[in-house]
């Protein structure tokens, strides 16, 4: 399981497509990708306190 993920991981770059063609596009608001890492930002931030206050409570 572990090689499939190794292999995997070594030929995702290859496969992807390229992220740019070398026009500058004017900025008219966040990315899709722009908002997708805010909300992941925020959910792991949100999922780590929650430990961390389980994690206090239960050692009273």
């Amino acid at each position: 399981m572990r090689s499939v993920f190794l292999i995997l991981l070594l030929i995702g770059p290859a496969l992807a497509q390229g992220g740019h063609d070398g026009r500058v596009a004017p900025a008219t608001g966040p990315a899709l990708s722009d908002v997708a890492l805010f909300v992941m930002a925020a959910l792991a931030i949100w999922l780590t306190r929650r430990a961390l206050r389980r994690r206090h409570h239960r050692k009273d």
